[in-house]
C-alpha cells in the first residue's frame, strides 16, 4: 500500500492510429481503451454494418454529432472494419465469442476516439493552435520514406481501404493532438510549494486514536510509524513521504492535512479511502523545483483533467449502437 502513484505521461493525440506508420498512443480519462492492432496487420475489409437506417436527408448519414460537427458513418464503419479485419492476424475469429467481445469493445472505443479527435480539433481552433499544411506535408514525407517510397506507401493505403487524403487528414489530426498535449504539459509549473511530511496509516479509527494519544503524550512519530503503520512503502523510514507538491498523493485528504500544518505539528485522525492516518510535517519549502517523477504525474493529471473537461462541456449525440 502506498500514497504515491507512478505517473506515465502519455502523448495524448486522441486519434485512432489506423495509419501504422504513425503509431501514437491514445489516452482517455473517461473511456477504457482496448488493444487495437496496428495497421500493419490490417487487410481490406467490407465495412461492418451498424444497422443505421438510411438518412432521411441528402446529407451522408452520421455516426455522431460533436457540438454540431458530424462524424460520418462511412468513416466510422471503415475504421471498425479495419479493426475487424486485423483480428485473424491475432489468431482471433471475429465470429467467435472472443472476437464478438473484442468487436463490441472496439465499436465503443473507436467512436469515442473519433469523438475525442473532433473535441481536440475544436479546442485547438478555440486556442488558436494551428498546424500548417507544410508541417503535415513534411510529416507525410517522412512517413512515405519510412515505408519504402510513394508507390509502396500508396499501395499500403489501398490495402487498408485508405486514400492519401484520409492519411493526410489523420496525420494532421495527430499533429494537432500532439500540439494540444504539449500546450497542456507546458502549462504545468516546474516550481511549487512543497511539504516534507510523514504519516501513520492504520485500519481502524480506534487504533488511530490510540496512536494519536501516544503522540500527544510525547511519543516519537517515526518510532510509532515503524511499529504500527500499514503503509509498507514508508513504514521502514518512519512513515516518511519525502517532499511533495500539491496534487501528488493518491489520498487528497492526507495532502490537505499536510499543507495545513507547520513544521513539527501533527494532525488529528484523517480518514481516506486507504484507512485512517495521522500526518506530521517536518519541513516546508515555498518554492522548490518539482522532481521529474512528480512533474510527470502532474502533467499526466493535467492532461486527464483537460480531456475530462472537454467531454463534460461537449454536446455529443450518438446515432450508432455500441457496446461499452
Amino acid at each position: 500500500m502506498t500514497l504515491r502513484v507512478t505517473g506515465i505521461l502519455a502523448a495524448l493525440t486522441l486519434l485512432l492510429a489506423s495509419v501504422a506508420c504513425v503509431p501514437m498512443p491514445i489516452t482517455s480519462a473517461t473511456h477504457t481503451p482496448v488493444p487495437l492492432a496496428t495497421a500493419t496487420a490490417l487487410v481490406p475489409a467490407a465495412p461492418t454494418s451498424t444497422g443505421v437506417p438510411p438518412s432521411p436527408t441528402p446529407e451522408p448519414p452520421v455516426a455522431a454529432l460533436v457540438n454540431g460537427q458530424p462524424i460520418y458513418l462511412a468513416d466510422y464503419e471503415r475504421k471498425l472494419g479495419q479493426y475487424e479485419a486485423s483480428l485473424p492476424a491475432q489468431g482471433i475469429d471475429p465470429n467467435s465469442p472472443e472476437g464478438r467481445k473484442k468487436m463490441g469493445w472496439a465499436s465503443d472505443y473507436i467512436l469515442n476516439v473519433m469523438i475525442e479527435q473532433v473535441l481536440t480539433e475544436q479546442a485547438a481552433v478555440a486556442a488558436g493552435v494551428v498546424v500548417s499544411d507544410a508541417e503535415v506535408d513534411a510529416y507525410m514525407q517522412m512517413v512515405i520514406d519510412e515505408n519504402g517510397g510513394e508507390e509502396a506507401f500508396r499501395a499500403k493505403l489501398a490495402e487498408w481501404g485508405e486514400t492519401y487524403e484520409d492519411a493526410w487528414q489523420e496525420v494532421r489530426a495527430q499533429l494537432i493532438g500532439m500540439a494540444m498535449t504539449q500546450r497542456i504539459v507546458d502549462s504545468v509549473p516546474t516550481v511549487a510549494e512543497h511539504v516534507h511530511a510523514r504519516h501513520i496509516l492504520v485500519d481502524t479509527p480506534q487504533e488511530a486514536e490510540r496512536i494519536l494519544a501516544q503522540l500527544q503524550a510525547g511519543a516519537d512519530f517515526a518510532a510509532l510509524a515503524q511499529a504500527y503503520s500499514q503503509d509498507t512503502s514508508t513504514r521502514a523510514s518512519g512513515g516518511d513521504l519525502g517532499f511533495f507538491p500539491r496534487g501528488i498523493l493518491v489520498a487528497p485528504e492526507v495532502e490537505e492535512a499536510a499543507f495545513a500544518l507547520q513544521p513539527g505539528q501533527f494532525s488529528g485522525v484523517v480518514t481516506s479511502a486507504l484507512g485512517y492516518h495521522i500526518v506530521q510535517v517536518i519541513e516546508r519549502d515555498p518554492a522548490r523545483p518539482i522532481s521529474p517523477e512528480n512533474l510527470r504525474i502532474l502533467q499526466d493529471r493535467a492532461i486527464q483533467k483537460w480531456i475530462e473537461d472537454l467531454w463534460a462541456q461537449a454536446d455529443v449525440q450518438r446515432f450508432v449502437e455500441t457496446s461499452p
